[in-house]
């Protein structure tokens, strides 16, 4: 009779085990062409937008009120998704209730508007909140417990990671590494993968593609590059240490000097236009794509890198919406551009290392960053990548984009006792 029990007991563990796999898959391969979709979607209507923005400048001239309708729909219908990124990271720790669905379209139209009528933002911020909200709806329809609505939401960030960028392996490795810094969780990594490659085949599906880069020479490994290959890393963390910090410091001023929330894009909106326009030139507004492609061609304005960070750390700060990761690239590869007049490096490997490692700085994930460069820019220059996204890592400090990521592994193992007399929310 035991026997007979034990017998059907390890048949039963089998079958829940079977069902748990396929419910998973399905779940995958549903979210993956769902935030795929809405991806290829965002990704038309932001080129629509830029491209007519560009053909009709005189539309920055109503950047302040583009950004005064933002913050009104935010500040009476978005109170509840305003955190973005952060709220999707403190929902995986601490679930508490649904992602509301409505984040996808709000962040939606905040990001085409704040584009479409010339701030500086990214993509990735959008992405990743439709791809979470959307995500998250199996929970609420199927009733399901936290531990699967952390798989859910990592499924989600996943999606909307890779179809945007069009690098699945990454979006799969960088759901989970963004969550907690110094740990990474292995099972959650297949269906990961598979959601992030379903999405990235269902952007391409609509026939949504994604910007090409090319680093044409890459020097052999030797001691020497490693070490300017160290030295870049080391420049590019500080930007990201530059960057993160920025934000934070423009939020605190608008917070204090201007108390009602949808006056705060309205007055960024005014110093940025007038900035626009006294400079004579759109590359440091919207994504900024056209002078990262130069990057890895021709020399640029070694300031470049600086206007950038100014102007989308303000942007940001205000209210404006969009994603940081898309200027990031901008900040990090014409910053390596700019190094490339100082250092034995090829040109564009510069501008390739920076356009991962500025953002490995900025998210603390190395890992995801470093498979970035490899699907991007291809497997020659993978060491040289990966120095510089580890690098930066280090240098950048605790000071991330995300607020919200909490802490696994200390960079530095003198920092324990250091963090007792200084909280992680002070850096």
């Amino acid at each position: 009779m035991e026997k007979n029990q034990l017998q059907f007991t390890s048949e039963s563990n089998k079958e829940n085990k079977l069902i748990f796999l396929v419910k998973w898959l399905l779940l995958s391969v549903i979210i993956g062409i769902l935030v795929g979709s809405a991806s290829a979607f965002f990704l038309v209507s932001l080129d629509w937008a830029t491209d007519w923005r560009e053909d009709n400048t005189w539309i920055i001239w109503l950047l302040p009120l583009g950004g005064l309708l933002i913050g009104l729909i935010y500040h009476y219908f978005g109170k509840e998704v305003v955190k973005g990124n952060n709220q999707i990271i403190e929902e995986y720790y601490h679930p508490k209730q649904v992602i509301p669905l409505k984040m996808a379209p709000l962040v939606l139209f905040g990001t085409i508007a704040t584009h479409f009528f010339g701030g500086s933002a990214g993509r990735e911020g959008t992405a990743v909140q439709m791809g979470a909200a959307i995500s998250d709806q199996f929970a609420l329809w199927f009733k399901m417990s936290k531990s699967e609505r952390r798989m859910l939401l990592i499924l989600g960030i996943s999606a909307g990671f890779a179809s945007v960028f069009g690098t699945p392996l990454a979006g799969a490795i960088f759901s989970i590494e963004v969550l907690i810094i110094g740990r990474m969780r292995y099972p959650i990594i297949l269906p990961s993968l598979i959601t992030a490659y379903v999405a990235h085949f269902t952007c391409l599906w609509w026939n949504v593609g994604h910007t090409h880069y090319e680093i044409p020479f890459v020097p052999s490994i030797n001691f020497e590059l490693i070490l300017w290959s160290i030295l870049a890393g080391a420049a590019f963390g500080l930007a990201a240490f530059t960057f993160s910090k920025s934000v934070k410091l423009f939020t605190r001023l608008f917070v204090k000097l201007i108390k009602y929330p949808p006056l705060r894009p309205f007055v960024a909106g005014i110093f940025i236009a007038l900035f626009v326009f006294a400079i004579g030139t759109t590359k440091y507004i919207g994504l900024g794509i056209p002078t990262i492609v130069e990057a890895f061609q021709n020399p640029l304005p070694p300031a470049d890198f600086l206007i950038k960070i100014a102007i989308t750390a303000f942007t940001l700060a205000a209210g404006f919406k969009g994603g940081e990761v898309t200027p990031l690239f901008f900040i990090g590869a014409t910053l390596g551009n700019a190094l490339s007049l100082f250092f034995p490096l090829p040109m564009a490997l510069l501008a390739g290392m920076g356009f991962v490692a500025v953002f490995s700085g900025a998210t603390n994930t190395p890992i995801a960053c470093t498979v970035m460069g490899f699907e991007l820019f291809g497997a020659e220059g993978l060491v040289f990548i990966g120095i510089a996204c580890f690098t930066a890592y280090l240098i950048s400090w605790f000071s991330g984009i995300y607020s919200a990521q909490a802490i696994h592994q200390y960079k530095y193992s003198f920092f324990r006792q250091w963090r007792k007399k200084h909280p992680i929310e002070d850096l």
